[in-house]
């Protein structure tokens, strides 16, 4: 215990055949205040609050009309999308499974199948004015290639919102240590009018995820 009479965090003894890894996981998950609040909110994770915390920066939610939530599982950001602009229309496609969000329509599939595009814009009945994106790559351990698996997904997600954005629309992805990389970097400033990078306070700090949030679609001049 502290001097203030709190306990600084609890400690799970390690169970019979669970890997350090996972012990000290759960530890984490059960001292973290995050994890915490979400639970005793309602959310379904605590990256609810990434999102939360972002749009409290950049008024990303404000005025949406049709959203786009890229790896929806397990749907803590349409949660939120859902709560701050209950009129929009919301679609989100995850490889795993995904329960069912009430005014949300989920599609359980890759989205880099050749077909997912197709799927997440008919649903919306007109063109996305917020595409968000807080997908990343399974690991494999290696931390180059699991960049480099990040990044395809990333690079997937902006030409998904350059060919699919309204005018004026937005879009956010997560990124690693390091940032979005120069070409596509250069590719969001030709196409959006502001483009930043943060890390929301209820990103973990020990956690190498940033996001890129590019603002003012300017068209596909088409």
């Amino acid at each position: 215990m502290t001097r203030s009479g709190r306990d600084p965090g609890t400690r799970l003894k390690t169970a019979k055949g669970r890997t350090a890894s996972s012990t000290r996981w759960l530890t984490r998950q059960i001292n973290d205040p995050y994890v915490q609040k979400a639970r005793a909110e309602g959310w379904r994770s605590r990256a609810a609050y990434k999102l939360i915390e972002l749009d409290e920066k950049f008024a990303l939610l404000r005025g949406a009309k049709r959203v786009v939530d890229l790896g929806i599982a397990p749907g803590g950001w349409s949660q939120v999308v859902r709560k701050q602009v209950p009129q929009a229309k919301i679609v989100g496609i995850d490889l795993l499974p995904t329960d069912p969000i009430e005014g949300v329509t989920i599609f359980q599939m890759d989205f880099m199948d050749d077909a997912a595009p197709a799927a997440l814009s008919g649903a919306l009945d007109g063109a996305p004015d917020l595409i968000l994106s807080d997908m990343a790559a399974n690991t494999v351990g290696h931390k180059q290639t699991d960049h480099l698996r990040t990044m395809g997904l990333v690079e997937t997600a902006v030409d998904f919102a350059i060919t699919q954005l309204a005018p004026g629309g937005a879009f956010v992805g997560k990124v690693f240590a390091g940032g979005t990389d120069t070409t596509l970097l250069a590719l969001l400033k030709r196409n959006f009018t502001t483009v930043k990078h943060a890390k929301p306070p209820a990103s973990r700090k020990d956690s190498s995820e940033w996001y890129v949030i590019a603002q003012g679609f300017k068209g596909r001049g088409d």
